[in-house]
């Protein structure tokens, strides 16, 4: 049930039973792969999430797509903190709260947008001389352009000290210091272990995705059975009723000579072959282990495949 409502939430249940395949080759789209990821991350069922520009690369209805997602993952009651480049005044309003850095890293907003930007808009405006923003003007636009450099110097205010005095900072801090504190009677959060589930479910969802991965990928096993088959035709046609000839020395080294060859004609292809498989679930298999995953690896979206996914994710 919660798998399905992941679904739902991020809109991947037309989805269902469609493969991921290569960035820019086959599979799932640029918008479609970022919303995957999000339901991988929310598989884990966390109470915030991070993202880092999750609208690049993406066209104005693709990335509308994604942030309605981000959206209504934040309507369950879940913390998205998220940077945002270039957003549209859609896009932008978006979010309850921002987080406005200038040049250095010093805070100059962290504070509620409000409807429509309204209370941001509001903050800048009261800035003695600083310039009103236009109707239908991109609120993210004009906040750049109002605390630029050059605009700090034209209006002889430092927009970092400006936050600091303000009553915006207070509050901020008031509430920091009290959600700080831990209430009476709490604990601090421990795990007898280090994963949810023991090794022999780990191995076994492992296993289960290997041979999925294997199983969508017909040409790779096809082609492995076509060469052994040749290979074996070969080598037999060659050595025909080599191992019935016993009575001397060299009978016993062509023997071995033969296994020889069928070993390393074998060995060396297959080996040459999954590099490319490899390769590619190689980089999944990182990307998953920084996350704090075991070696299981996601190459086909399903409810199934989700499922056995919960099972590895770090607590």
């Amino acid at each position: 049930m919660f798998i399905e409502e992941v679904m739902e939430l991020v809109e991947l249940k037309p989805l269902r039973d469609s493969l991921v395949g290569l960035p820019g080759v086959n599979g799932l789209s640029t918008e479609q792969r970022k919303r995957l990821t999000i339901a991988v991350e929310l598989v884990a069922n966390p109470s915030i999430i991070f993202m880092d520009e999750p609208t690049s690369g993406l066209d104005a209805r693709a990335a509308a797509i994604v942030m309605r997602t981000v959206r209504n993952t934040v309507n369950t009651g879940r913390t998205v903190v998220c940077t945002i480049h270039q957003p549209s005044i859609d896009i932008f309003e978006a979010f309850d709260e921002l987080f406005l850095l200038k040049r250095g890293g010093e805070e100059i907003y962290v504070g509620p947008l409000g409807r429509n930007s309204s209370e941001l808009i509001q903050y800048f405006e009261a800035v003695p001389g600083a310039p009103k923003i236009k109707d239908g003007y991109n609120p993210a636009t004009w906040m750049l352009e109002v605390t630029t450099m050059a605009q700090e110097e034209a209006l002889g205010v430092d927009f970092a000290q400006l936050y600091k005095n303000s009553e915006l900072y207070r509050r901020n801090k008031a509430l920091i210091k009290d959600v700080s504190v831990p209430p009476p009677g709490s604990t601090d959060l421990y795990f007898p272990t280090q994963y949810s589930q023991p090794f022999s479910t780990q191995c076994m969802a492992c296993l289960w995705k290997q041979h999925l991965s294997y199983w969508r990928n017909p040409p790779y096993t096809a082609m492995r059975f076509f060469f052994t088959l040749i290979v074996a035709l070969l080598l037999g046609s060659i050595f025909w009723q080599l191992g019935s000839k016993r009575f001397k020395q060299q009978d016993l080294l062509n023997s071995m000579g033969a296994l020889y060859s069928a070993t390393m004609l074998l060995g060396v292809q297959n080996s040459t072959s999954v590099m490319p498989v490899v390769s590619i679930e190689r980089t999944v298999f990182y990307r998953e282990r920084a996350a704090g995953c075991t070696q299981l690896c996601h190459m086909h979206l399903d409810r199934y495949s989700l499922k056995y996914l919960t099972s590895s994710f770090k607590l």
